[in-house]
């Protein structure tokens, strides 16, 4: 059985957003045109609490995308973005969700970002994302949407670590650095992991 997982379609993500991915309205068509040939499709959503401690604004003095230490993780400061019931949280209206069984919400604690689907960065809680694949009997999952380099690619690799056999749809997601998303995506093709067009 095998899943598709669609990452963070919304709207402080596509272009005019409050952390636009450059060009990432391009991969919605690709992500409404694959949907119909897995066993299962979820998805996830940025769902932040207003004062969240990954934006900028929340450390006075601060710089956007300056990267600091927040409670032992390395934390980059974000713009406000995706705050609980803003326009800009909502999943675009372009994503058709005909096909998507469940949305698993993630950076619901203000204390602590969380840009995997499955877990927070310090892997201290849960989303219930993998607990929902292992009753629906999966066992390989693809992952698309944005940010390659964020958001795609640490779920990605919490569900190579959960025992999934994990694809990253390349043609179905755009990066925020695309020099950086180069050596995320050889880290995770040598856990296991594989890149495939669509």
């Amino acid at each position: 059985m095998h899943a598709l997982i669609i990452v963070d379609i919304q709207y402080d993500f596509l272009p005019g957003g409050a952390l636009a991915v450059a060009d990432g309205d391009t991969v919605i068509p690709i992500i409404n045109a694959i949907q119909g040939g897995y066993d299962l499709v979820v998805a996830t959503q940025d769902w932040h609490p207003a004062g969240h401690r990954s934006f900028a604004s929340a450390h006075p003095g601060s710089r956007l995308f300056e990267t600091i230490d927040l409670d032992g993780l390395e934390q980059v400061l974000w713009p406000d973005h995706c705050v609980q019931g803003t326009a800009g949280a909502r999943l675009s209206d372009h994503l058709d969700t005909q096909h998507i069984e469940a949305i698993f919400r993630k950076g619901t604690d203000p204390d602590i970002d969380s840009y995997s689907g499955f877990f927070d960065n310090g892997r201290r809680k849960r989303t219930g994302l993998a607990g929902y694949l292992h009753n629906r009997g999966i066992t390989a999952v693809s992952v698309c949407g944005l940010a390659a380099d964020y958001c795609v690619y640490f779920t990605a690799m919490d569900s190579l670590q959960l025992g999934f056999e994990t694809r990253i749809l390349e043609d179905a997601v755009q990066a925020i650095d695309a020099s950086a998303y180069a050596e995320k995506r050889m880290t995770f093709v040598s856990q296991g992991g594989q890149l495939v067009g669509r």
